[in-house]
């Protein structure tokens, strides 16, 4: 007997190799599956903005990444003690102007130079509700907890969110031809919208990913949703709140998410960097022991070994954490 309806995952249309340059937009399920790509060591950039809910938030973040904006102090407001961004998370926020504007232009230009060179382009969108600043009549990414007086609250239709969409790909298309993009739509449950509105909200997400695949190629969609809303609907598959998946549903979406883009060959290479990853993780019993400094000798060979059978890994950090312990 079958207890439960198995999505079915798109055919291998597209890979994603583990040398590939990936940049991640888009909601805390961003986070969720770009954490992942740099626990197995992929070469991505996880939202350059901080986290972003709707799809013209994204388009705005990356326009500006396109035309290499630089912040300036007039760029900023200020409340409750930090100087913030309307379109970046408050995880650039801060109490010094310098600061903030550092962060938030470290990013940007970081994110410029790596547009052109990507592989792959990952868009995830949690709503289609969007936010505009009365005062300019533009898009935020974030409020910040200021008061509601000071936005409108908009749902996106299908078309707005195309049409959109269709003026930022032919850009980014002119600046990198070969760019890849996969866009999913976040499971997580938007409860302030209430539950008829969220199925709304998601919808229009769903339509307007549908009409932007078949107009271009290159554009693929990974069902993230319709596995937590079909295959692990479930409740143990939630987290405490009852509306974000819980690590064991993220664990699920990303074995899907490897079955669907990832070849025996990156799978191999993740084993391998797994094994270095867990050496580096050991916590002996004895640090001082000859046995342990056998034991991160061979993790400093291995280390060696992947970055000569692939020199783009990153592995300085752990090579200097290992030396460090043996003391070199």
């Amino acid at each position: 007997m079958n207890f439960r309806t198995q999505v079915e995952l798109p055919e291998k249309e597209a890979e994603i190799r583990h040398s590939d340059r990936i940049m991640l937009f888009g909601s805390c399920f961003t986070e969720n599956i770009g954490n992942m790509l740099l626990t197995n060591k992929f070469r991505c950039d996880v939202n350059p903005f901080g986290i972003l809910y709707n799809p013209l938030s994204v388009v705005e973040a990356l326009w500006q990444i396109l035309s290499y904006q630089t912040y300036m102090e007039e760029d900023l407001f200020y409340a409750a003690g930090n100087w913030h961004s309307w379109m970046h998370h408050s995880s650039f926020s801060s109490a010094s102007v310098a600061s903030c504007l550092d962060s938030i232009n470290r990013r940007l230009t970081q994110a410029s130079t790596e547009l052109p060179r990507l592989d792959w382009l990952i868009v995830t969108w949690g709503t289609a509700f969007a936010y505009r600043l009365k005062e300019k009549m533009t898009v935020v990414g974030n409020c910040h907890k200021q008061p509601d007086r000071l936005f409108s609250r908009q749902l996106l239709s299908v078309e707005d969110v195309v049409t959109e969409w269709d003026c930022l790909l032919v850009e980014l298309r002119k600046l990198n031809p070969a760019l890849k993009i996969l866009f999913t739509v976040s499971p997580i449950r938007h409860a302030k919208d209430g539950m008829h509105g969220n199925q709304i909200s998601k919808s229009t997400l769903l339509l307007a990913i549908d009409e932007l695949c078949r107009r271009w190629s290159n554009c693929y969609y990974f069902p993230s949703y319709e596995i937590m809303m079909d295959e692990l609907r479930d409740y143990r598959f939630y987290a405490d709140d009852m509306l974000h998946p819980s690590p064991m549903a993220i664990a699920y979406i990303w074995e899907c998410f490897n079955k669907t883009y990832f070849s025996k060959e990156t799978n191999q290479i993740m084993n391998e960097w797994e094994e270095i990853r867990k050496g580096l993780n050991h916590k002996p019993f004895d640090a001082e022991s000859e046995t342990y400094r056998k034991f991160l000798t061979q993790i400093v060979l291995k280390i060696g070994q992947l970055k000569e059978k692939f020199p783009y890994f990153e592995l300085q950090k752990e090579l200097e954490q290992c030396q460090a312990r043996l003391k070199i």
